[in-house]
């Protein structure tokens, strides 16, 4: 943590799920508040949410997260996946009120297709942001372009399709070394060039900085077009919540 924010690092992606919010706030604490980026998500899964007290569970769920990280406010509180036997367009709008209640600045879903968009939107909700798997194997164009039709913006997650994308795609090396830089930044570049946030994960001081040297360089339409093309609609987190029966 202390790395990534001496680099340059911002924007900080956890989840009740991953349970590390304390580890995320020793990481942060000291540093200006308003120039970070904290997002995290409900665990829906886990119980957090009681179906038949919404409002209090999703505000009591929130207010845990503030415990844990030592923060007053969320930038980002997502909806970790979508869920058929839940309420979520109901959670979703108490999510909402927490945004007047100064607690986050905005709600969000994470792993929702266009059917699940088009739920929400149906209910007269917005969604200001929808956290998905986003790689040249999966570029999900139409996602992207409906999502911005109706007002929300996609954040990039696993673009590096657990890694052996850029290990197996010669496409990757040739443009990498056009551009004297690796496969993996000329992967982050392309998912940046779309205007989507991007948040690879790290496992060293070497890959934080790796990752974060992609603003000397930009991909010609040739070679982006390219990368377009490799696209497989093929996921590599695949689960059961990927689509419900519509």
């Amino acid at each position: 943590m202390k790395e990534a924010l001496e680099i340059g690092y911002r924007h900080f992606d956890t989840a009740f799920a991953y349970e590390n919010h304390k580890e995320i706030a020793k990481g942060i604490k000291g540093f200006d508040r308003k120039s970070l980026f904290i997002t995290t998500k409900l665990a829906i899964g886990l119980g957090q949410i009681d179906d038949r007290k919404i409002e209090k569970s999703v505000e009591a769920a929130c207010d845990l997260a503030l415990k844990e990280l030592n923060l007053e406010y969320l930038d980002l509180l997502l909806i970790h996946y979508p869920d058929r036997n839940r309420p979520l367009e109901q959670i979703l709008e108490a999510m909402h009120a927490l945004v007047d209640k100064g607690k986050i600045r905005y709600p969000g879903v994470s792993n929702y297709t266009k059917h699940h968009l088009q739920d929400a939107y149906d209910a007269g909700l917005s969604v200001p942001f929808n956290q998905v798997e986003f790689h040249p194997y999966f570029y999900q164009k139409d996602l992207l372009e409906f999502a911005r039709k109706n007002g929300t913006e996609l954040i990039a997650f696993r673009s590096f399709g657990k890694g052996e994308l850029i290990h197996k795609e010669p496409l990757f090396a040739e443009i990498a070394k056009a551009h004297g830089k690796t496969p993996a930044q000329v992967v982050l570049r392309w998912v940046m060039q779309k205007k989507i946030p991007v948040i690879p994960k790290a496992s060293s001081k070497k890959h934080l900085l790796e990752n974060f040297s992609l603003f000397d360089f930009v991909l010609t339409p040739s070679e982006e077009e390219k990368i377009d093309m490799l696209n497989k609609n093929f996921r590599y987190c695949e689960s059961d919540w990927n689509e419900f029966d519509y």
